[in-house]
């Protein structure tokens, strides 16, 4: 019986037709099962520049000041934009070098906050003396010297970028915003996932989009999150900025962020392996996200 058993056995195993299966399902299977873990490997290392570059604008020093345990918990740097309309106080020097010895980056956001494109129409000399001129000096006065500049309210267009770019300013932000409503009426809503616009490609551009994340932009922490995660996938820094650090809604014509929001665009950024990136360093970063 034994005997018979073995003999079917062999039998069995030795079908010319199970063997050629064998060779032609499980190996390939087995091979694909080796690529697909490689793949896997491959897909959760973080590319080389991934990063985000975060800032602040207008002169909420006093506020942005309160939050270097966050950013010291999250390893984070970010840019903050400073308006200048008057010489800048003495506690508030200290909290901006104490701000740019911590890594963060001081940024220039215009002296009078003004229009741009409204005040460069009397011409550029007109333009430089009242929005940049005055400003810088206190800048300069107060021991700092911004090479990146964001648009008072968005606002600029081509002629404006060649004065401030021939002024010195290696790199200008804009304004993007994933919903728009005019009068109750939503006109637009874009995950910002899709928008590749606040997306820094290394790619040396001098003029770029951040991510508007005050709370009127209503971004959600689902959305924010993927917009996180696609700057790993593709290798480039998602920007993003906000105005006053707020702990609840905003009240009295406030404007701002929340710093519970913007812990989870730090803590994401981390667990994601993202670099900080200040946005001087964008431009100054070599070129090819590849």
């Amino acid at each position: 019986m034994s005997r018979e058993k073995d003999n079917t056995s062999h039998k069995l195993f030795a079908e010319p037709g199970l063997d050629f299966f064998a060779k032609r399902t499980f190996l390939p299977l087995l091979i694909s099962l080796c690529l697909m873990a490689g793949s896997c490997q491959q897909k959760n290392k973080t590319p080389e520049k991934a990063g985000i570059a975060i800032s602040f604008d207008d002169h909420f020093i006093d506020e942005w000041y309160t939050l270097r345990p966050l950013f010291q918990k999250y390893d984070a740097k970010v840019t903050f934009f400073i308006t200048c309309g008057d010489s800048l106080k003495k506690d508030e020097i200290e909290k901006l070098k104490q701000l740019q010895t911590d890594g963060h980056e001081i940024g220039f956001h215009g002296t009078i906050h003004g229009k741009s494109t409204e005040l460069i129409a009397h011409g550029v000399g007109k333009y430089v003396e009242t929005e940049l001129t005055p400003g810088m000096k206190w800048m300069a006065e107060a021991g700092f010297n911004p090479t990146s500049y964001a648009h008072p309210g968005g606002n600029h267009d081509a002629q404006v970028d060649s004065v401030l770019l021939a002024s010195g300013f290696k790199i200008l932000r804009d304004v993007a915003i994933s919903r728009r409503v005019f009068r109750g009426i939503p006109l637009y809503t874009l995950a910002p996932r899709i928008m590749d616009w606040i997306y820094y490609k290394f790619d040396q551009e001098s003029v770029v989009d951040a991510l508007l994340i005050d709370q009127d932009s209503e971004i959600t922490e689902s959305e924010i999150k993927d917009a996180i995660i696609k700057a790993r996938e593709s290798n480039t820094a998602l920007m993003v900025f906000g105005h006053e650090p707020l702990y609840a809604k905003p009240v009295n014509g406030e404007y701002g962020f929340n710093v519970s929001f913007l812990e989870t665009i730090l803590k994401e950024a981390k667990a994601q392996n993202l670099k900080f990136y200040t946005m001087t360093e964008l431009v100054e970063t070599g070129t090819s996200t590849k």
